[in-house]
């Protein structure tokens, strides 16, 4: 978020205090828990958001839950505008080499387009850095990453490992 107001020249301004003793979210087994998870670990400061055009930074959006309820608090708060800001591209399909980040029927953009995804979490508008950005925000080169999570195109060797569970990339909603 720093980073963003840095160069877009939009002040930075703390919305939400995280309770650092709570976890990662998306990480929970079931929904209901993901979702009590997001209540203990955000509280909003109130006097930094009424009124005002709230621009949301996170670092991905995997099923929408945690970005919807954030929407919803920020607006609950006072925020006249929710827009959010995604610092990775789309995950359309699920991680199979480091964190579990659920099967094709729960990662939302598997299944939504940007726009939809924007109507689904109630914000004003939604981006996401694109596969290049993300590369180059890194400067290494693409070849030194698994973007299948993104891509799905996974390493060679691991689609004999997955049979049935990995969709042909062109089929997953633009």
């Amino acid at each position: 978020a720093i980073g963003y107001s840095d160069e877009s020249g939009i002040p930075y301004i703390e919305g939400l205090m995280k309770n650092r003793y709570i976890g990662r979210t998306f990480i929970n087994p079931d929904h209901r828990m993901r979702v009590q998870g997001v209540k203990l670990k955000f509280n909003p400061l109130r006097a930094n958001l009424a009124g005002k055009r709230v621009i949301l930074i996170d670092d991905s959006i995997v099923r929408g839950t945690t970005t919807k309820q954030l929407v919803a608090l920020l607006r609950k708060a006072g925020a006249k505008e929710v827009h959010v800001r995604v610092t990775a591209p789309p995950m359309r399909h699920p991680c199979f080499l480091g964190v579990d980040t659920a099967t094709y029927d729960e990662l939302i953009a598997a299944n939504l387009s940007v726009p939809e995804i924007q109507a689904e979490i109630n914000a004003d508008s939604l981006a996401y850095l694109s596969e290049d950005g993300l590369v180059a925000s890194t400067a290494r080169e693409r070849k030194e990453f698994c973007m299948g999570c993104f891509t799905g195109r996974y390493p060679e060797g691991i689609h004999e490992t997955l049979t049935g569970r990995v969709r042909e990339p062109e089929k997953v909603k633009a």
